[in-house]
């Protein structure tokens, strides 16, 4: 039986005894102002059988999404990976995203705080992480940090080298996103077909517009708006969300990991391979033929078959 949990809105203020490496860890992050940023809870489902299982004992898989995700895009991967690694797994709403709180400040360093914090809460002490796009970057992050809580990385799609030329017309599509009107008292089928006419002229891609409209939500007085917090991350994006952070040079995470392209990506490439292994000595890059950049529902299979892998043997 599969459990979803909704992380809890009370911050964790007490270690127990088994909490005290995590307590070590996080003393031997990256010392900078940033261990004092401003954190926020984060909502989470929890994937994990109630029986005992012979890989119980590994550590649990944290997933990230990417820009405008949350964690119900990873809903079915999650359970995938849970039945086929027999690993528990977590799938995290970033801030500013999902059912998470919203904050003004959306960088990665706060991000990786964000997930340091949920980590202590769960009294995790070791956990193996996931990210894709903007939730790799904070993977990452975390890594480099505070690399004793990282049992492997997987980053999805995305490397600390370059940024996708693609990626500047978010700005365009968060512009898109602030124009929708959307008339109160509706049915929800009805104003996702007119949030879907509006962005129509913003995007062709109808994959990418029914990915956007997986934020649009109905409040109790039958209005509607978007709940990821667009100000916060059309003025975070330029400085903090579109790039790799350049203050984390000669920082190394020498852990097992594994960098997952698209072969028809343009977010990661096999020039890459030099500069993410001066963050990460032991990467190893693969790509998965024809898919593009969210390559874990392009082709579903293929990335559970790497990932269930890499995990399995690391």
């Amino acid at each position: 039986m599969l459990l979803n949990i909704l992380g809890p809105k009370n911050f964790f203020t007490r270690f127990s005894s088994s909490t005290k490496l995590l307590s070590v860890s996080v003393q031997r992050c990256w010392n900078s102002t940033a261990l004092s940023a401003e954190t926020v809870d984060l909502a989470y489902a929890s994937y994990e059988s109630t029986s005992d299982s012979e890989n119980s004992s590994q550590p649990p898989l944290v997933i990230l999404h990417g820009l405008l995700g949350s964690k119900n895009n990873w809903n079915s991967m999650s359970k995938a990976i849970h039945r086929t690694t027999g690993r528990k797994v977590i799938s995290v709403d970033a801030r500013n995203h999902g059912d998470s709180r919203h904050s003004p400040q959306h960088t990665y360093v706060h991000m990786a705080h964000d997930v340091m914090r949920l980590l202590k809460k769960l009294e995790l002490s070791k956990v193996s992480l996931l990210g894709h796009s903007m939730g790799g970057r904070t993977a990452m992050v975390l890594s480099l940090l505070c690399s004793d809580l990282v049992a492997s990385l997987i980053v999805v799609d995305i490397s600390p080298a370059k940024t996708s030329p693609q990626i500047f017309s978010m700005a365009t599509l968060f512009d898109a996103m602030t124009a929708v009107s959307i008339r109160p008292g509706i049915a929800m089928s009805k104003a996702r077909k007119l949030a879907d006419d509006q962005l129509k002229s913003f995007t062709p891609d109808i994959n990418l517009r029914n990915f956007l409209i997986t934020n649009l939500v109905q409040t109790n007085a039958g209005s509607f708006t978007w709940r990821v917090n667009i100000p916060a991350l059309k003025d975070n994006f330029q400085n903090h969300i579109s790039s790799f952070p350049s203050n984390l040079k000669g920082l190394q995470y020498c852990g097992p990991t594994l960098f997952v392209g698209g072969s028809l990506s343009d977010y990661i490439g096999k020039n890459d391979l030099p500069e993410i292994q001066e963050y990460f000595p032991l990467a190893d890059l693969i790509f998965i033929e024809g898919a593009g950049h969210w390559v874990h529902s392009q082709k579903p299979e293929k990335f559970l078959e790497m990932v269930s892998k890499f995990l399995t043997e690391k």
